[in-house]
This record gives structure tokens, sequence and C-alpha cells, in this order.
């Protein structure tokens, strides 16, 4: 297996991690790579690679010459002419003349197809592919509710639909100490008092109870400080539309999680059947009383 020895910095969330010693990076993986551009970037990319495939092209064009129409020296003109030939347009004031430009034709013609293939499939995956549009609160809350102390975190649906056969996860990790004196990274999948839903139309705050079984029995802002603990809460489901499945996740460190605190009421009720719920308070929290 070959392997690079340049690092490669990887984003999880918060978390950044350097991978050294990896395997080394392939052309194919410029396919993932592509996919996973926003738009704004993805069209940046897009045009960077056709300018420097017709600057390539215009600029052998220029050194070989055999263009007809095409003016003396004109590296606008051998620019121009590479932009008809690569979208396989030709305007028929400039054609090749002699063997070399059209091998050098041909050979961009079958880039251009290539080209459009290529960015044609780029295209139609990111426009079909669909997305979860779920919104997680910014902060954890934990505080008594209902007499329990309660590990407490919101998710809403931007969706203008319903998500069905909805799955939801918050996995808990942190440092722990070992009897041989060093310390060790342990994993928790923390325990929700439901975990599922047929349908998750609007917004839901999901919960764990600490108690005796919990890992987080006896946590202190200072304790998950001195831990390092993370927090990631994911949810899983199926776009009714395609449908297919979407997730999405989010990560939360200690500095994310507030103790006796709770998240504000987002849902009213206006008496005729319909219940409002507010976005704009997904993520506010007030402090307990007493």
């Amino acid at each position: 297996m070959k392997r690079t020895r340049n690092p490669v910095s990887l984003r999880s969330g918060q978390i950044e991690f350097v991978k050294l010693n990896t395997e080394k990076w392939e052309w194919r993986d410029a396919y993932q790579w592509f996919l996973g551009l926003t738009w704004p970037r993805f069209a940046a990319a897009v045009g960077v690679v056709y300018l420097s495939l017709n600057l390539l092209f215009a600029t052998l064009y220029s050194l070989g010459g055999g263009i007809s129409g095409m003016r003396d020296g004109s590296f606008v003109d051998a620019f121009f002419f590479s932009v008809q030939t690569i979208a396989t347009v030709g305007y028929g004031n400039m054609s090749p003349s002699n063997l070399y430009a059209n091998i050098l034709t041909t050979i961009e013609i079958m880039t251009g197809i290539f080209l459009v293939a290529v960015m044609a499939g780029l295209i139609f995956v990111r426009f079909s592919r669909p997305m979860a549009h779920i919104v997680f609160s910014r902060s954890v809350v934990i505080a008594p509710l209902n007499g329990r102390t309660t590990l407490m975190l919101r998710v809403g649906n931007l969706h203008q639909r319903s998500m069905v056969e909805a799955e939801f996860r918050i996995f808990f990790n942190r440092d722990e100490p070992l009897v041989e004196g060093d310390t060790f990274r342990y994993f928790y999948n923390l325990k929700l008092q439901f975990d599922r839903m047929p349908t998750f139309p609007a917004a839901l705050t999901l919960r764990h109870v600490i108690d005796e079984n919990s890992p987080l029995y006896g946590a202190t802002p200072e304790s998950l400080e001195e831990s390092r603990v993370v927090l990631i809460a994911s949810v899983v489901g199926i776009d009714p539309v395609i449908p297919a499945a979407v997730q999405t996740q989010q990560d939360y460190t200690w500095r994310d999680i507030r103790f006796n605190e709770r998240f504000v009421e987002i849902y009213t009720d206006d008496g005729n059947g319909r219940l409002t719920v507010d976005y704009g308070q997904l993520h506010d929290t007030e402090p307990v009383e007493g």
C-alpha cells in the first residue's frame, strides 16, 4: 500500500483530525471531493478547470499554428477558438488547416465530451441528493424534569414535509482514568426516553435521564471539562418524496452543556386544532427556578 508523508486534515464537527501515513490520494478521489464542496466552491472549481483547459489548448494552438482565420500571434483568438472547440460549437470563422491543428482539435473535442459528461453527472448527483434539513439546538441543557435530572437536546425539522421513520441517537465520549495510571477514551450510547418516531413533522426535545446507570451520573461542569466530554447527536430518517434515507449530525463539547437551564416552550395552540411552532426560539433556554 502506497503511503504519503503529507498529513491529511479531516474535520468532524468541532474536532479536527490530522492523519499521518495514510494511503496516497488517487485521482478517482476527485469525484468525492467535488461532491463534498459547497455550491460556490463547486462553481469556482468547475470554472478553474474549464479556464485551465482552455488556456492550455490556447497555448498549444498559439505555438503550433495551423488555424485558418486566426490572427498571427493572437492568443485571444486561440483562446476563443479553444472555447468553441471544447464545446463542439464551431462557428466557422476559424478552423484547423494542418495535421497538427486537426490532431489537437480532436484531442480537445474528446476532452470536452469527457468534461461535459463528468460535470453533468456531478451536477445531477448534487441536485438529486436528498438533504436532511435538520437543525440542532446550539446547546445541551441538564436540569430537573419531572423530578429527575435529565439531559435535553432539541432538534427541528426544517423541511416543508414530515420526515418518516426517524431515528435519534446521542453518543457520549470522554477520557476516563485507568488503573495503570493513564487515561483512555470511552464511548457510550446514551439511552433516550424515545429514539424512534414514525413521523417527525416539526420539533422535539430528546431526553436522557441521568440516573445511577448513566455515564453522566454525578457530572459537574468541572468534571466534564476535565474529561474532555464530547456529545454527538444524530438523526436518520426517510425523505418521503424521493424516498431516500437522509442523515445529519451535530457535535457538542463540554463548553456547550448548560446546567440548571431548560429550553423555552415553542409550541402554542391557536384553539383551532393547529399547533404553532416558533423556530426562532428553538435555541433559547431559561434558568430553572429553585
